[in-house]
Parts: C-alpha cells; structure tokens; sequence
C-alpha cells in the first residue's frame, strides 16, 4: 500500500512539474514573439518605471507620462492606485500603443494598504509568522482590489542601529527571525501562484545591507566583509528567493565601494547563480541618477553600469530611457543585456495574467468589498494586540481596574494621524481609533480624566523639519508650562495616571534618522511632573524605533511598548491595559541604556578580553554597564511563566543524528497567557569567531493559569552550520551549548557536542 502510495505522488509531482514546463514553454513562446515585433525604444520603454499619482517618496515626479505611454515608453506606474485611475492609464496602454502592453502598477504597501496593520518591527515582535503572513496576505488583498498589482515589501533589512529611522520597516536584529517574517510576507503577498486575481508581485528590499549603514544614517555608506554579509545579514534575502519572491529591489548603499545599484557580484553572481534568482530586478527611486553623486560618473555612465550590473527597471529616474538607445548603439551595453531585461518584466506582467486581461486588477466592485471590511479590521486589532511588548509592570501596575480613578495623559491620548504610523500609504488616519474614543466606546464618556499635558513636539527646529514634510503636528493654544500644570492638576485627581506619549509619525521611516532616541524633553518634562505628585504612572508608547528609557524604567510603574499599531490601535491598547487581552510580544530588537551603546545586539561576539566588572582591562564603559536595557526576546506578560532545566536526548550527536531539546514550562501566574519560547545555541570553538548566541527555534504557548506543558525542539546538523573563511556553509565537530528561555539574556542551558 505505501509503494502504491508513493508511487502515485510520484506521478502526481511529474503531472504537476510537466504542467509547470508546459505553462513556461508557453510563456517564453509568448514573449519571444512579442519581442520580436519590439524595437529597441520599445524594449529599453518597459524598463521605465514612472510616477504618477497620490504622492511621491522622492524629489523627482516623472513629467509627460501619458505621452511616454503612448510611445511604448512605460513599462509600469508607481503612486497610482484606485480602479478608476488605473483603467484611465491601463486604456492608454492597450488601446493606444501599438504593442498594447499592459502596464504593472506599484506602491508601497509596508504594513497594510488601507487597513493599516502595526508597523513591521511592531509585527516582528508578535514573533508569529502565522500572523504576519495573514497581514500580507490581507494587504495584497486591499491593494489587488485597489488596481494595484505589485508591493514594494517585505523590507528585511538587518537593522542593529535605532538611529535609523526604517528600522520600523524591517523585523529587526535577528537573521533567524527575519528570515521567518520574510517569508512568510513573500507568502502572504503573493500566495502560491498568481492564478487568483487578490495575489500581487512582492519585492524583497533594500538588496542589500541597507539597514547597516554608518552612524545610522539612511542613505549612508555600508562595509563589511563577506563573513559577516554571509552569517549576519544575508539570511532574510535569501529566504525571501526561497519562498519564491517575484522582485527585488536594489538598496541606496554601497557595497565594497560599488552603490548596490551598479554591483555586479551582487546582483549577477550572488543573486543570480548562487542563489538563482529568476524574477525582476527594479532599482529604488532614483537609485540610478544618485550613483552620480556617488562618484561613479555622468548620467551615461551610470546607466551603463546599471544596466550591465543587472538592472531591469529604473524607478522614476529615466536614466535607462534616457541613455539607453545610445549605449547599446555604442556598444557599451549589448543588445542581450536589455532583451534579457525586458523580457524579465514581460514575464512579471504575464505571470500576472495581465496579457489575458489587463483590467483583472481594475474591480470596483470588489473594491467596495475588499477595502476595510470587517475581518481585516478584526485582523488589524487582533495583529495590534499580538505585537505589544510589555517592558516593565512592577507591583502589577498592569492591568488597570476600571473601578478606580484613571487620569489619561498626554498628547497622544486623543490621536489619530500618528497611530497608523509612517508608510501608511493609502491609508486614512482619520478612520483610525485614538485610544480615547475606544475607552469612550467600552466605558461610555466622562469615565476618564484626561490632561493633554504637553505638545507632540515643542521643539521649533524639529517640528518646522516635520512640517515641511506633512508632519501635522499643531501646537496647542496653551502654553507648555499651562499644559504640564494642567496635567498635574488632572492627575492629582487620580489614583493612577496613564502617560501616552513617544514619536510622531515622521521621526521614524525613511529620512528619520535621530541622533538621539528618547522621548523629546517636552514629554520627559511631562512625565517628571506628574512623577512628583506621587501617583503610579503606567507609560504607553507610540514609536518607530527602540527608544533609551532609562529614566523612565526607573520611575514609572509599568511601560506598554504599542509601536504604531495600526487602524485598531486604540482598541487593541484599551483591551491590553484593562487586561481583556494579555501582552505577549517580544522584543525583535535590543533596547539601549543610552545612545552610546549602539550599535547593540545580543548575537555579538566575545573579545579577547570578555567583560569583569573585576579587571580593568576588559571591554566595558566606565558610565553604563555592557548589558542593554531591555534584550532582545523581553517581554512580559499579566502572568509569570516558569522554565526547569533543558533535558537533551543525547549528549553527542553525530552529522545524521537529531537532537531533541526540551523543556517544561508552566504558567505560575494568575492570567491566562501566551509565552515565547525561545532556543539559542552556541559554537564554543570555531575556524572563525562565533557569536555568544544565535536564535534557532522559537514557539509560542498558550497556557491557562497553572496549566504547564512540555515543548521539544528538534536541531540537527543544519542548525549548527555557518560559512567558514572560505565562505564555505559548514558545521564543524567541537563543543556546543543550547539556551533556552523566555529572552536572550534569561535563560538555561545545557551542553552538546558534535562527532
């Protein structure tokens, strides 16, 4: 029976793999014909990626569009959406080219389209891939109803510097851990095929190491050495060609003092053959224009080196349209490199189905449907509650009993625009639900006290920079000392004060850098007002980044990290402070005592001369300890969760053993809760330095109140493998420890080794 069982999944799997070669034989007869009718214009036209529409991410908005569409000189649209203005671009297209190719339509779907989910680092910290996949999956849907066929996401950046503004876009630190959200972001987006007419193209982004640049600074200069691309940074790419991603997009940064855009090791001999990448390479926005500023030559030149490094589409910079007639007329770039690229983006619009029907994303009545709509609101609530991190709850400050006097305090209390977040794109922050009127709505009005306690931001410099770029922020008509003494007067009528304060919306994202990343000092005054009148302070955040806290951790009872939650922000944080929801996100990045001790990460290496308190000549700081504030997988819960000792099923194992991990955890509390377990391993001796820990497994449990279970985690020799000095992935036979724990630095461990 299992012969016959075998035997007829292996015929299944050749019916299946014989029906794929056929489809791709089909395919490539298609485009071959097409190209053929195609003049060199008309090939180098659909490498244009222009932008029209709602908004624009960068300086330059691309002028005469519909005429270049006209002319066979569009190969997509970036910034349009809505059905009505994509059919009126997509009829221009193929009633009045004379190829009438259909047109690809992109935008910047990060956390949601209309339906705004919690930022990416927010979803990360959920530590659940399930979840994740589902928001993407749910944002393609919106944005496929929305005309819109193509997502610039998932962005999976490694990122280790909070300074950074995008490092609200990515899943943070971990290559571990962003390879799983990679993926399953690549999974949600684009589903397992584009038959459905919801699944739309993904592209992974910024290829590569963009989140590493210097000094934290977006844009800036990125060196590291091949190890440490290949064992810290590459992993969440790699995964995402592996879940079968249809784009990538070129990162901003240089790599080996070549711009990623113009890299060709990067884009040929990494992406290409050792990882086989077969889809559609797009720059970033004017990524091809900006090499000039970069040093490597005139327009000409930079659109020779893009294009023979491996681009296929120029977003919005024109470069390629521009130069790319005389370049290959020249000879500086060959006939074959721009068939090859515009074939990869015919392919991309027929594996869309937009050659069977052009207009299969233009459906208003889906649209009405689709967009907003009740299970994706749910959906935005539920992933909002998930991805909270409750950092500090010192004598069960946490939940609030609504039975006593709550004063709510501070500029974000009453908020809409800032709770969706930055790269909200489509979305309306005035359907989004302020924390106030979610209490309002679960208590009734006047249950509250509330005190608006000081501006967003005070400071005139930083908030003129906001302003200029749609910040939003509005001084109050008070002035900031009638403000905090208004507050201190709200609050002296309370028995506890719940403080929401933390960023605006544009100091996080792109071109959001901060040099220093606490609250501002408007708000730390604030909270040391209300500190003085004795009350118990419960500290809601909304931020983009890891902020220092030190101050606050010290003086406040319980701190609630809400990121940007999303459009169900305010419901989802009203149901976590009065504990209809218990918190369970972990941290996906490290928290810092003080700006001084970025970059910090937990998965560092041990020096020469590892940290003691002890010896003078070890590395540490004289003012701050080597520790972080809050480590990488923190995260409370209402409830307490207690772990004995890791039990291993073989104290050596061989390359083909399995070694089984576990571990009993129980619920010692009084809430029903959600735990993260998380296992890391260590290499104790290696050809090259090991990191002191490395995330390899992790699973979520649900746990009623004195409820334990049993969990086992399998590793094998996989898991223990790492590229060598020759960039070779090995595993090599010595000592090993296992840790595992409710976070990085709270752990048990044990000891392994490998024959």
């Amino acid at each position: 029976m299992l012969r016959k069982l075998s035997t007829l999944a292996l015929l299944a799997s050749c019916l299946v793999s014989q029906a794929q070669l056929d489809k791709e034989v089909k395919m490539n007869q298609f485009i071959t014909i097409l190209m053929q009718k195609m003049t060199l214009e008309e090939k180098i036209g659909q490498l244009n990626l222009t932008s029209v529409g709602f908004d624009v991410t960068g300086p330059i908005l691309s002028q005469g569009v519909e005429e270049k569409i006209k002319k066979g000189l569009v190969g997509g649209v970036f910034n349009t959406y809505t059905p009505v203005a994509v059919r009126k671009l997509q009829d221009i297209a193929v009633n009045e080219t004379r190829l009438k190719i259909p047109l690809l339509f992109g935008y910047d779907v990060i956390h949601g389209h209309r339906t705004i989910f919690p930022i990416p680092l927010g979803l990360s910290a959920s530590w659940d891939p399930a979840l994740v996949q589902r928001t993407a999956r749910a944002a393609g849907d919106e944005a496929a109803a929305d005309g819109l066929n193509w997502v610039f996401s998932p962005m999976v950046d490694i990122a280790r510097d909070p300074r950074w503004g995008r490092v609200s876009e990515g899943a943070g630190e971990d290559p571990y851990l962003g390879a799983q959200m990679a993926r399953a972001m690549v999974k949600g987006y684009q589903g397992d095929n584009f038959i459905l007419d919801n699944t739309v193209l993904a592209c992974v982004k910024h290829f590569a190491l963009y989140g590493a640049g210097e000094a934290g600074r977006d844009y800036n200069t990125v060196d590291m050495s091949r190890l440490r691309m290949y064992n810290e940074y590459l992993a969440p790419y790699k995964a995402a060609i592996d879940a079968g991603v249809a784009t990538v997009m070129t990162s901003f940064n240089e790599i080996d003092g070549v711009p990623a855009t113009a890299n060709k090791w990067l884009l040929k001999d990494l992406l290409r053959k050792q990882w086989r990448f077969n889809g559609l390479i797009v720059t970033d926005y004017t990524a091809v224009n900006e090499m000039i500023a970069h040093g490597m030559g005139d327009a000409k030149k930079v659109g020779e080196l893009a294009l023979n490094a491996g681009n296929e589409m120029d977003m919005v910079g024109e470069i390629f349209l521009n130069n790319g007639v005389d370049l290959v007329k020249s000879g500086r770039v060959s006939q074959a490199t721009i068939d090859a690229a515009c074939r990869n983006v015919l392919e991309a619009k027929y594996k869309l189905g937009l050659f069977d029907d052009p207009y299969r994303y233009v459906n208003e009545a889906r649209n009405k449907t689709a967009i907003m709509n009740e299970a994706k609101l749910a959906l935005s609530k539920e992933a909002a509650i998930k991805s909270m991190v409750l950092l500090k709850n010192a004598n069960q400050a946490l939940p609030l009993n609504a039975a006593k006097k709550i004063a709510f305090i501070g500029p974000l209390v009453k908020d809409h625009r800032n709770l969706i977040g930055n790269w909200s794109g489509a979305g309306d922050w005035k359907k989004a639900v302020s924390l106030w009127a979610a209490l309002e709505q679960k208590f009734g009005a006047d249950k509250f006290l509330y005190a608006k306690g000081c501006n967003l931001v005070d400071d005139p410099a930083l908030r003129k920079r906001l302003n200029d770029h749609d910040g939003q922020i509005v001084l109050d008509e008070k002035t900031p000392e009638q403000l905090i003494a208004d507050a201190v007067q709200t609050a002296q009528q309370a028995d506890v004060v719940v403080a929401v304060l933390g960023e605006a919306f544009g100091m996080t994202g792109e071109a959001a850098s901060r040099s220093m990343i606490g609250l501002l000092d408007n708000q730390l005054d604030l909270l040391k007002a209300l500190k003085k009148t004795g009350k118990p302070i419960v500290l809601v955040l909304m931020n983009g980044r890891p902020l220092t806290l030190s101050w606050e951790n010290e003086n406040v009872e319980a701190i609630l990290e809400t990121w940007f939650a999303g459009t169900q922000g305010g419901a989802a944080i009203a149901d976590v402070l009065f504990g209809e929801a218990n918190p369970s996100g972990k941290l996906s990045m490290t928290f810092p005592r003080n700006v001084g001790q970025v970059p910090i990460y937990y998965n560092a290496k041990n020096t020469g001369r590892p940290f003691d308190e002890n010896q003078k000549y070890t590395s540490k700081y004289l003012d701050v300890p080597n520790t972080p504030l809050y480590p990488f997988g923190h995260g409370l819960s209402y409830t307490t969760f207690n772990y004995d000792d890791i039990k291993l099923s073989k104290a050596t194992i061989t390359a083909t053993d399995k070694l089984q991990v576990s571990v009993h955890v129980a619920n010692t509390g009084n809430y029903d809760g959600v735990e993260t377990v998380q296992l890391y391993i260590r290499d104790m001796v290696g050809s090259i330095t090991r990191p002191v820990k490395e995330l390899k497994r992790f699973e979520k449990v649900s746990l009623k109140k004195g409820e334990s279970k049993d969990l086992s985690f399998t590793l094998t020799v996989e898991d223990l493998k790492f590229f060598n000095a020759d960039l070779k992935w090995v595993a090599e036979p010595g000592d090993f420890k296992v840790f595992v724990g409710t976070n990085s630095q709270n752990v048990k461990e044990a000891s392994f080794s490998l024959k």
